[in-house]
């Protein structure tokens, strides 16, 4: 049986046909969002989860994941979804390359199977994820558009289609624009000087040998002159790559991303005289999508406010090149639901002691992330991570 979540001994606030009520509201159905609806349903509170896409299929949710054994994973047990969770891990998915601009291997090492790091597929985890959770918990086509604090620690928040709710307890799990966000901080995403274009190529054995045998069969990196190709093996045998260039922030702008041709000319412009097979990783993609890295600033927090709280990207958006992002949105989840769990009918205790162990641990990821960077992408990024990874382990 659920509990209903109250903030104090108040009577809830009437709710209308036009403008519902929700004790606990999730705004996002990120895998962040997601966590920390499942971890409160296990721990027999109820929320409600708003996502502004039009269902679970509406879109591909990206490439695969590492989930590490000190956070993501803590995430999953708190969830009780740890046997389902090995049962969609991409055996072979921690081996890595890590290869020069001329295409020679600097690097190489085999998926050990320890479980500390392994990969899945981010729409394999976010399904088991929604599959989790009760019928109607996530509420589909809430585009947020606003939010705002009513009385006694309440907030209204607003969507795309005129709708709207309250909520004794807003969570903002919405994301590197977050409109959840301006309610406790004036803080916004700035660019960080990198640039990706996205792309896949499918069926890689068989229409793209020679890209599928560079790749491998799991993570790879090739790194030259403050630019680079990061790529994973897909579980279903396609490559994802993210082509990354340190370029001005307007520099997507004056590409016509909808030729792909063009696209692609422009993007490989920037790699002249770079290995055949790492420049077909764009010339012989089916899709290309170009993508701004933005972050928050490192350290970002805020002051207690009542009866609403920030996780994943909405709290601390970094660039990628720590590794932790879907790491730390899965833990923030559960680490918050935990919280509340543990303090019922104290909302406010159980906000503060989350946000107490959120600052110092997402600041962390950050300066991880932020040096990651500067150190991938600065003129010595390949002789740099060689050192990082350990040229002793170097396989031909």
């Amino acid at each position: 049986m659920f509990v209903t979540l109250e903030v104090s001994d108040r009577a809830p606030l009437e709710a209308t046909m036009s403008t519902p009520h929700h004790p606990v509201a999730i705004i996002g159905g990120g895998l962040g969002g997601l966590t920390a609806a499942r971890v409160l349903h296990v721990n027999g509170i109820e929320s409600a989860v708003f996502d502004l896409e039009s269902g679970p299929e509406a879109r591909t949710q990206g490439g695969m994941l590492d989930i590490h054994e000190e956070n993501g994973q803590e995430a999953i047990r708190a969830a009780g979804l740890h046997d389902e969770f090995r049962e969609i891990i991409h055996e072979g998915g921690q081996a890595m390359r890590l290869v020069g601009p001329d295409g020679t291997v600097r690097v190489a090492t085999e998926d050990q199977g320890d479980g500390g790091r392994p990969e899945v597929d981010r729409g394999d985890l976010r399904g088991l994820l929604l599959n989790s959770l009760p019928d109607g918990t996530v509420h589909w086509r809430h585009k947020a558009t606003g939010a705002r604090a009513l009385d006694d620690g309440r907030h209204e928040v607003t969507f795309a289609d005129g709708s709207a709710l309250t909520t004794d307890l807003l969570i903002g799990a919405d994301g590197a624009w977050s409109r959840i966000r301006p309610l406790l901080s004036d803080a916004e995403p700035a660019y960080t000087g990198i640039s990706f274009v996205e792309s896949d190529l499918h069926e890689a054995d068989t229409r793209h040998p020679r890209s599928a045998a560079l790749v491998g069969g799991g993570f790879f990196i090739s790194l030259g002159d403050r630019r680079g190709f990061l790529a994973h093996r897909e579980t279903d045998g396609s490559l994802h790559v993210y082509t990354a260039l340190r370029a001005d922030e307007g520099w997507i702008d004056t590409v016509d991303f909808t030729d792909h041709a063009a696209a692609k000319a422009a993007v490989l412009a920037h790699f002249d005289g770079w290995d055949e097979g790492l420049r077909s990783l764009v010339a012989h993609a089916e899709t290309i999508t170009p993508r701004r890295i933005h972050a928050l600033p490192v350290g970002h927090r805020w002051k207690r406010t009542p009866g609403v709280t920030l996780l994943g990207d909405a709290a601390h958006l970094m660039s990628p090149f720590a590794g932790e992002g879907a790491n730390l949105a899965m833990y923030d989840g559960a680490e918050l639901a935990l919280a509340l769990a543990a303090h019922p009918g104290d909302t406010e205790a159980a906000l503060t002691q989350y946000e107490e162990g959120l600052f110092p641990r997402s600041e962390a990821s950050a300066v991880e992330s932020a040096g990651s960077l500067d150190t991938m992408f600065g003129t010595d990024g390949l002789e740099q991570m060689i050192g990082f990874f350990g040229a002793g382990r170097a396989e031909a």
